[in-house]
């Protein structure tokens, strides 16, 4: 049996085949904080070999799926060494994020309760079906900050909604609220608040009650060609994400942040 106790930012609940995962950070609408991520990066190996699970609920407390980056955080460390030190740690658990999420062969439903932003809309993304609140705002704004979407985002919304669309929101930041986001096949479903968690938790036990093996390989079939754009992708956008957090942009664009004034960017 998994043991998940040693688990504090992610609430963590087992009903009989099911699953349910909690981003458990809600004063800071579930910001990813240094824990936060390396529990997501260690959560999904532990499921992955938790043969008590059938499928997965990824969700988030509060009103928030999760903020994604804490961009606090960014401006008090941004040109430091600290800073730097943690975006290099960042970057590694970034890859290991992602490769273990992609490793869980059990369904994971994601059941977006709120806005998802940055991190917190790739892993929401990377979900292999999305139910979403009507009224959560999804999107990718690593460029307001003055960095790369270096951490999936690349990835993943070229594969959802095409690469002009894609480009588009990865390159302004701008969000999406999730009606649109259904109508551009971003998301699986768009409903209101009230009826996200029971819709996800309908299609999990669905998934959760069906032939485990059928079920797994065919994700695990199909996650094959995402990999492989993982591969292709997700190094070369983490390195470049790397180099912007060494310019000037980006620590003028995380001071403009807290000041809460237009950052004046200069292209070094």
């Amino acid at each position: 049996m998994t043991d998940y106790s040693g688990y504090r930012c992610i609430r963590i609940e087992k009903e009989g085949k099911l699953l349910t995962l909690t981003l458990n950070r809600p004063e800071t609408l579930n910001a990813f904080s240094a824990d936060l991520h390396r529990e997501m990066e260690d959560i999904w190996a532990d499921v992955a070999q938790d043969t008590d699970v059938n499928a997965v609920i990824l969700t988030g407390a509060g009103k928030a799926f999760s903020a994604g980056g804490d961009v606090k955080d960014m401006a008090e460390r941004a040109g430091t060494e600290e800073g730097w030190r943690r975006a290099l740690t960042t970057s590694n658990g970034a890859r290991r994020l992602i490769q273990n999420m992609l490793e869980v062969s059990q369904p994971i439903i994601g059941a977006i309760n709120g806005d998802a932003v940055g991190l917190g809309a790739t892993i929401a993304l990377f979900c292999d079906v999305i139910v979403a609140s009507e009224n959560a705002r999804l999107g990718d704004p690593h460029v307001k900050v003055g960095v790369v979407a270096g951490d999936g985002g690349a990835v993943i919304w070229p594969l959802l909604i095409g690469v002009a669309r894609a480009k588009e929101f990865l390159m302004t930041g701008r969000l999406v609220k999730a009606t649109e986001a259904e109508r551009m096949g971003l998301v699986n479903y768009a409903l209101p608040q009230q009826e996200v968690f029971p819709k996800a938790k309908k299609l999990a036990q669905e998934l959760a009650e069906g032939p485990p093996w059928a079920i797994r390989w065919t994700k695990l079939s199909v996650n094959k060609w995402l990999k492989d754009q993982v591969n292709l992708i997700l190094d070369a956008s983490l390195a470049y994400e790397m180099l912007t957090f060494c310019t000037h942009d980006h620590k003028e664009a995380a001071q403009a942040f807290l000041e809460k004034r237009k950052p004046q960017f200069k292209g070094v």
